[in-house]
């Protein structure tokens, strides 16, 4: 499939939870799930994921639900266990910039989501994923989540202009993350469009049965009836069948 949604919540919080929207993107037809059981959080006092007992969860979804699981790895003693139950490892923001955890799951046969750094140059997020590369992992996705800027009005500064220069300066597939860069939702559907036009590979989407209830970026993750909703916004976008046609394919990352 040349394009994918990749969307679940911000982070694993109980096997009902996952399980309802497991539900939901089945509807979808949607093969990829998204959740955090490690999680990086600004103050140590917030919620930090459900650890181990989070993965195994995860375990349950995908088999249950046959859904390959998107989840972000922190720590090199994690890297190994973590590839016992997650298909798709993601490398966050702030460990962008962590060579020594970048080697390590650039020596793992698992295909790794490398997001930008909130303050990350262009040079200096692509030199990131070349040591993922240079350790013989070249299942590499590309993931832009927005910069720190001045602004205020977003959560970060989504920067457009990095799809265009990924594609230019890579062969990896892109995937942009609007809920992280964004921060909001009442927006996100014309953004997708805008960055669809490009010609992402992916968006990265957070949904949840009860945002508001959220135990992280509660703000930020869709109702189900939104996620819907803005599901129908994209398969109803005119470029979307130029892209089927024109895009590389977002699984060729499990085939190298």
């Amino acid at each position: 499939m040349p394009f994918v949604l990749l969307a679940g919540p911000c982070s694993v919080e109980s096997i009902e939870q996952m399980e309802a929207v497991a539900e939901v993107l089945l509807k979808c037809n949607l093969k990829y799930i998204r959740a955090g059981v490690f999680k990086p959080r600004t103050s140590p006092y917030d919620f930090q994921g459900r650890g181990r007992a989070g993965l195994e969860i995860l375990r349950t979804i995908k088999q249950k639900y046959d859904l390959k699981v998107i989840s972000e790895v922190m720590d090199t003693r994690d890297v190994e266990v973590c590839c016992e139950y997650i298909d798709i490892i993601q490398i966050g923001s702030r460990n962008m910039q962590n060579s020594v955890l970048l080697k390590e799951v650039g020596m793992c046969n698992r295909p790794v989501l490398l997001k930008r750094g909130m303050m990350a140059t262009m040079d200096e997020f692509i030199f990131a994923a070349e040591y993922i590369v240079s350790q013989g992992n070249e299942k590499l996705i590309l993931c832009e989540r927005g910069i720190r800027t001045f602004e205020n009005s977003t959560r970060f500064t989504l920067d457009i202009s990095s799809v265009a220069i990924i594609k230019e300066k890579t062969s990896f597939p892109v995937i942009v993350d609007l809920s992280h860069s964004l921060g909001r939702k009442d927006i996100a559907i014309r953004i997708a469009n805008a960055v669809m036009a490009l010609g992402v590979d992916g968006i990265m989407i957070e949904v949840h049965p009860e945002p508001l209830q959220a135990l992280s970026d509660a703000q930020q993750q869709m109702s189900f009836e939104e996620f819907n909703d803005f599901f129908k916004a994209i398969q109803k976008n005119r470029l979307l069948e130029e892209l089927r046609n024109n895009n590389k394919n977002f699984g060729d990352v499990f085939a190298k």
